[in-house]
C-alpha cells in the first residue's frame, strides 16, 4: 500500500517506521516546512492517507484530503467541533474518513471496559467518578480525545453527569477531567468510582508511541478500498 503522512513529527516518524517494517510505501510525507506540496496531484500517488498534525491545520488538511479522493485515517484532537461538517463532506464525496481519538489496540479495549464498568455502577452514585490523565508536556491539547472519549463513554451511562470539566469538582452533575504534563509520559488514562467503603480503578499506560503507531497503520490498511465513515472498532472488530 502506498501512504500518504500528513504530520512528519515524533508521530508521523513511529508510523512510518511501523508502515515500512508492514512493506508498505510511504509516498509523501508533509510537515510545517513543505505544507504546499499537500496538493492534490502529489496525493494521486497515495492508496490512503494518515493524518496526525494539530489542532489548528488538523480540519483543513482532512477537508483537502477528502476532496482530492483520498481515504482519511486521522488521530489528531483538539479540532472535533469541526467533525460533523467533515463527516458531512465525506458522505457528499463518496469518500472514505476514520477518526480515533487513540488508535492504541489496548486503549480500545479499555474504552470497551469503561463503557462496561459505567454501565455496572451506573446504579450507584454513591461512587464518585473522576477521569486523570497524564501526558507528556508537548501534548497541544488538554484534556487528551482519549480523555474526552473516556468521559463522554461514562455520561452516556451514567445519567446525572450532564458534562464533563477540566478541573476538580464537588458538583454531582460535573464529570471531572484532570489533566498533568509531565515527561516522559506516552499517556496515562484512569478512572477511578470512590466510595466510603471502597475505591474501583481502571488504568490504561502507553509505554511507546508504537501502539499508537501500530493501529494507525492498521486502520489505513483496512479503510484503502473502503467507502464510509468507520472508526477503530470497524478495525478491531468489536
Amino acid at each position: 500500500m502506498k501512504i500518504a503522512l500528513i504530520g512528519y513529527g515524533k508521530m508521523g516518524k513511529a508510523i512510518e517506521e511501523i508502515a515500512l517494517q508492514r512493506k508498505h510505501e510511504i509516498v509523501l510525507k508533509i510537515d510545517i516546512n513543505n505544507a504546499g506540496d499537500l496538493t492534490k496531484e502529489n496525493l494521486s500517488k497515495a492508496d490512503a492517507a494518515i493524518e496526525f498534525t494539530g489542532p489548528h491545520s488538523a480540519f483543513e488538511n482532512v477537508k483537502k484530503l477528502l476532496v482530492s479522493g483520498i481515504p482519511v485515517v486521522c488521530g489528531s484532537t483538539g479540532w472535533l467541533e469541526h467533525l460533523d461538517e467533515i463527516k458531512k463532506l465525506c458522505t457528499e464525496k463518496s469518500g472514505a474518513f476514520l477518526y480515533a481519538s487513540n488508535f492504541s489496540i489496548g486503549i480500545n479495549i479499555f474504552f470497551e471496559l469503561n463503557k462496561k464498568l459505567a454501565s455496572l455502577l451506573s446504579p450507584h452514585p454513591e461512587y464518585k467518578v473522576s477521569v486523570e490523565e497524564i501526558h507528556h508536556t508537548q501534548k497541544k491539547d488538554a484534556p487528551s480525545g482519549t480523555a474526552i472519549t473516556l468521559a463522554e463513554q461514562i455520561m452516556e451511562q451514567l445519567s446525572y453527569k450532564k458534562n464533563w470539566v477540566n478541573n476538580e469538582t464537588d458538583k454531582p452533575e460535573e464529570l471531572s477531567i484532570i489533566s498533568k504534563r509531565i515527561d516522559p509520559a506516552p499517556g496515562t488514562h484512569s478512572i477511578k468510582y470512590a466510595s466510603a467503603i471502597d475505591d474501583i480503578e481502571i488504568i490504561h499506560t502507553a509505554h511507546s508511541r508504537t501502539g499508537f503507531a501500530a493501529g494507525a497503520v492498521l486502520a489505513a490498511e483496512f479503510i484503502q478500498d473502503k467507502k464510509g465513515i468507520f472508526s477503530m472498532k470497524n478495525v478491531l472488530g468489536f
